[in-house]
């Protein structure tokens, strides 16, 4: 599975999409420390959802590589709140980027999905060939369905004008520049601020929402950027691969191992009333291990830092107290 020859990074001009979120600005990191160079547009100068923009813009920077990590995201509420900006903001981004990159005959470009894209009631740890063998979770289905699409457009583009188009399904991520707003974060930083404000704020109880029964596999997103670096190097399938640690905990574990790294010693209560979401959802990394590429950040390292660098942001983080 890995390509015939290692594809050189060096001197390429790397167009980083979305270069101010959590992906992408930990994809920029990993850049920055190799020396590579990126390109970058911000969002008062570039649309993604607007073709024309797009096409101007590839144009006239003529990027040798395109990371895709810009994207649409949130939790069970925004989700459930916006399906049609989810589903249109995710489908315009892949869309508009794909084909203005096979225009203009861009060696290589990466694609970031979400591991959301599998069936809800997937067989664990889910494989790759679990896409399309079942119904999606109801709660996150519209963006789920654009992230298939832009796997789907990624083959497509390979099959019907050989290009280099590659595609990576991350689980759920956490790390620096993550949203932390409560309204439309996810599980991980929605738990870090609700968890920090009841020490603060001297609260004897903190509640989670649902029964903390399901379980979730979280990767860094330094681990994630490491990653793609790895394959724009050494991949070049239409398969797309799995991007996590391969082991999962329970919401309610995960929620005690916040309290034990913000110091909070209050009482968790579960919201039963709110929705679980999925049931499980963890990967099967086998694809990606058998390449060489391994997580190197452990959970308690990674949330850990994660808290340390929410508290020295504290009011300029998205969603800061």
């Amino acid at each position: 599975m890995l390509a015939d020859k290692i594809f050189d990074l060096t001197n390429k001009r790397i167009f980083v999409a979305g270069h101010r979120g959590m992906v992408g600005s930990a994809t920029m990191r990993a850049l920055a420390s190799r020396g590579l160079n990126a390109i970058t547009a911000e969002r008062n100068v570039l649309d993604l959802t607007r073709q024309i923009e797009v096409e101007r813009f590839m144009v006239d920077q003529k990027p040798d590589v395109v990371v895709i990590a810009a994207a649409k995201v949130g939790g069970i509420l925004a989700n459930s709140t916006y399906p049609a900006e989810f589903l249109y903001n995710n489908l315009m981004i892949a869309s508009n980027i794909m084909s203005s990159a096979a225009k203009l005959g861009v060696k290589k470009l990466i694609y970031l999905g979400s591991t959301c894209i599998y069936p809800r009631l997937a067989e664990q740890p889910i494989k790759e060939e679990a896409l399309l063998t079942g119904q999606l979770e109801p709660t996150n289905e519209a963006y789920a369905i654009a992230k298939i699409a832009g796997i789907k457009m990624a083959q497509a583009f390979r099959h019907e004008h050989g290009c280099d188009f590659i595609s990576v399904m991350p689980t759920n991520l956490y790390g620096p520049q993550d949203n932390f707003d409560l309204a439309s974060s996810h599980v991980m930083p929605a738990l870090m601020r609700k968890i920090h404000q009841a020490k603060v704020n001297g609260e004897p109880t903190v509640t989670i929402w649902g029964s903390g029964t399901p379980r979730r596999e979280f990767l860094h997103v330094d681990d994630l950027a490491h990653a793609i670096l790895f394959l724009l190097e050494r991949y070049s399938q239409a398969q797309f691969l799995n991007v996590g640690t391969g082991v999962d905990i329970t919401i309610r574990e995960l929620a005690e191992q916040l309290m034990r790294t913000v110091g909070y010693t209050g009482d968790l209560i579960l919201d039963r009333s709110k929705p679980d979401g999925t049931p499980r959802k963890c990967t099967d990394i086998s694809l990606i291990k058998e390449l060489g590429w391994a997580p190197r950040i452990s959970l308690a390292e990674g949330i850990a830092s994660t808290y340390q660098w929410f508290l020295d942001q504290h009011g300029h983080v998205r969603g800061g107290v």
